[in-house]
């Protein structure tokens, strides 16, 4: 049956998106995939067929959104999988970024999200089962990556409405996971997927250090593998028990394993602040 699960995509022409779709097609799932520009999803994929639906959709338009999920209905009869992949890095310190660059940000990396899991859900909750995976970052886990802050805000959003979607979809038989990916060799690092601000103060010395080293350093030399992060995705669709939290790539976990361990030391050290507030 594994193999007759609808899987619906965002942001599937490029990076983890596209290597999940290509995956999924090679094993016999039938895929809706998004773009917010069909040409260059047709231009990578094969066009479409009786297991693949390529679809332009503007993920902060509900009526686009709307109509994306009412033809992968229409073509396949249901939706099994939802992956919430679609999203973009956005540079700059919290001084730096206008409102407009921070709430753009936020549009696509998290309202768009959240357009495609209201429009789902009604179908989800209709057939009592499904699965969402929304696409975080070990950046929405810890967020001490200056120059940074609007980008890992946005994916700390993520993690935090994907706990409360897990609570609230458990009950018509629906699961909800968060990824967090680490550093994967894609094209994330690059172009279209990686805003710098319109605006750099030069004052802002570590976090010019830390743009020029994902720009130039880390780009093209990340750990992780692509095809192995969609293979774990699928693995873990087919999990009777899955987790809402998934941590992908060794040097996310160990950075999550650091986070946890900082966390945990600081609230400790300062519980007697923390418990005098009581009656």
């Amino acid at each position: 049956m594994s193999t007759k699960k609808v899987w619906f995509v965002t942001g599937a022409s490029k990076g983890l998106g596209l290597t999940l779709v290509k995956k999924l097609l090679a094993e016999g799932y039938s895929v809706a995939a998004t773009s917010r520009n069909i040409a260059e999803l047709q231009k990578v994929i094969n066009g479409e067929n009786s297991t693949f639906l390529p679809l332009e959709v503007d993920l902060v338009n509900e009526n686009s959104v709307s109509e994306a999920i009412s033809k992968t209905v229409e073509k396949f009869g249901r939706i099994d999988v939802v992956v919430n992949n679609a999203g973009y890095g956005q540079l700059g310190t919290l001084e730096e970024l206008t409102d407009e660059e921070s709430r753009q940000n936020f549009d696509t990396n998290v309202f768009g999200s959240l357009n495609i899991i209201r429009k789902t859900m009604p179908y989800l909750r209709e057939q009592k089962s499904g699965f969402i995976i929304n696409i975080a970052s070990i950046g929405g886990l810890t967020g001490e990556f200056a120059g940074w802050g609007i980008y890992c805000a946005t994916k700390f959003a993520v993690v935090g409405f994907t706990e409360a979607l897990a609570a609230e979809v458990k009950e018509f038989g629906v699961n909800a996971t968060v990824v967090y990916p680490g550093y994967f060799r894609t094209d994330f690092l690059t172009g279209g997927s990686l805003r710098t601000p319109k605006t750099e103060l030069e004052e802002y010395t570590v976090a010019r250090q830390l743009q020029a080293a994902h720009e130039k350093d880390i780009n093209g030399n990340q750990p992780g593998s692509p095809e192995k992060a969609a293979v774990a995705m699928i693995e873990l669709t087919e999990m009777q028990t899955p987790p809402v939290h998934l941590v992908l790539g060794s040097d996310a976990f160990n950075i999550a394993g650091n986070k946890l361990n900082a966390l945990q030391n600081e609230i400790s050290d300062f519980k007697t602040l923390s418990t005098s507030t009581d009656y």
